[in-house]
């Protein structure tokens, strides 16, 4: 089936299970990344960050055909600017697909959805030459049966990971699990079902126990989870998965706010057509946070109101909801006024005004590619880098098959292009998702002399 999903499909097919099915409906979601939406008890990369480092799809008969973490220089006064300068393969196809750094930023944890292994590289030792310090293979048995390790979210001491699935029926229930930052597992959080909402307050129609993201808000002791769907979807062909009418019922449609300290769900919340990312306000005195909806094209706020209650609103369409524009990765800048949405289907960033959280207005868009998934935002907001990839079955094909890494500048009114690296080309595979790095962190020197250009090829 031709990716390009024949719009017909997606006015006809899916449009018509969000009306019939509402409870059932969902859609494409895999991303996150960047600067400005990590964790608050992680340090920033205020200034120019050094290296971008890419978790890559292996792709059968290209190259050594192995996930790989693929290291881009982009400091511009760096000799191999703009180039790759380190590959770390990691044996076999795992469904690479998202990353997550400690609060020290010394290792990078990065999992896959299919094989559920965790890798833990040591990226502090040498930024420019990441190793593989540990891989984690017991994360279903230590967790009690999740399945599909998906972000990565860093508390101190300790590495959140939440995950799309489960061991029993490979749906979508399932819960979060919590490591020390040395990759050590310390206890499994299941998300609340409408069997058991394990003490939270169900606000809506559903409880349906699915996961997705995380992210947080120190101050008001909050966390938030957001959700998608299971390994038995998003391993399956996209193809037949459209047309099959009970896998299109098995997505997401609800949100969980829960208490930060003791790690318990208070509030469930309907959000329905699959919260993908969570990005939180910065600023002390806006206590909010934003997702999108992949399959209804919305932007939803999570707010605390002026009584203490958190609340969800539906607050802005992304382009035309009924062409299905397919919402995936989305990134809010350091001072809360601008919010960046991507596109899938029509490879778009859509930037938003945010300035009032309640009335989002998008401002600027720009076509980056015939796919794009992932935004990685410096914490200045004047680069931003765009990947390609969603899932390993998901991607477009042909001509639309597109797998690049790009760096843009913003001046606040448009984006410039600066340099394309086509992972295809390089024999990479599929670049998705991203993390910066920087020697700053470590009080380390440079030494463009150790580049292992060599590798990129083989």
């Amino acid at each position: 089936m031709n990716n390009m999903l024949s719009l017909r499909w997606a006015r006809g097919a899916i449009a018509s299970a969000v009306i019939a099915a509402a409870p059932l409906t969902g859609l494409l979601g895999t991303a996150h990344a960047d600067e400005t939406c990590m964790s608050p008890y992680m340090a920033k990369i205020v200034g120019q960050e050094d290296f971008v480092y890419v978790w890559t799809l292996g792709v059968e008969g290209m190259g050594d055909e192995q996930d790989k973490l693929v290291t881009v220089s982009v400091n511009p006064k760096d000799e191999n600017y703009g180039e790759v300068v380190h590959v770390l393969s990691v044996g076999g196809r795992n469904e690479a697909h998202h990353s997550g750094l400690t609060d020290d930023r010394r290792f990078l944890f990065a999992g896959g959805l299919d094989s559920n292994k965790i890798f833990i590289f040591d990226i502090h030792s040498d930024p420019r030459a990441p190793k593989l310090h540990r891989v984690i293979t017991d994360f279903v048995e230590k967790t009690g049966g999740m399945v599909g390790p998906h972000t990565f979210y860093a508390l101190p001491g300790r590495i959140m990971v939440s995950a799309l699935s489960n061991n029993a029926d490979h749906g979508g229930r399932t819960g979060m699990a919590e490591y020390t930052s040395e990759g050590e597992y310390v206890k499994s959080h299941w998300f609340p079902t409408d069997d058991d909402l394990r003490g939270a307050d169900k606000s809506g129609n559903y409880a349906d126990g699915y996961g997705y993201d995380i992210r947080a808000l120190p101050r008001r002791n909050v966390m938030m989870t957001s959700s998608f769907t299971g390994w038995s979807n998003y391993m399956m062909n996209f193809g037949q998965m459209l047309q099959d009418s009970e896998a299109m019922k098995r997505f997401g449609n609800t949100m969980v706010v829960w208490d930060l300290h003791t790690r318990k769900p208070k509030k469930v919340f309907d959000v329905p057509g699959a919260p993908l990312e969570i990005r939180c306000a910065w600023s002390g005195t806006n206590n909010y946070c934003f997702t999108t909806t992949a399959l209804t094209s919305k932007i939803w706020l999570i707010y605390e109101d002026e009584n203490g209650e958190w609340q969800a609103e539906d607050v802005a369409d992304i382009g035309d909801p009924s062409k299905v524009p397919l919402p995936v990765d989305i990134s809010i800048t350091a001072d809360d006024k601008g919010l960046w949405v991507q596109t899938f289907m029509d490879g778009k960033t859509r930037y938003f005004d945010i300035t009032n959280p309640h009335k989002p207005v998008q401002v600027y868009e720009h076509v980056i590619g015939s796919q794009v998934n992932m935004i990685s935002q410096s914490w200045d907001g004047k680069r931003a880098y765009f990947t390609t990839s969603l899932l390993g079955s998901w991607d477009k094909t042909g001509k639309d098959d597109e797998q690049w890494f790009k760096l843009y500048h913003w001046n606040g009114k448009k984006l410039d292009h600066q340099f394309t690296i086509d992972f295809y080309a390089l024999k990479l595979g599929r670049a998705h998702q991203m993390r910066f790095g920087a020697y700053s962190l470590y009080s380390q020197k440079p030494n463009s002399s150790d580049t292992m250009l060599s590798q990129v090829a083989k």
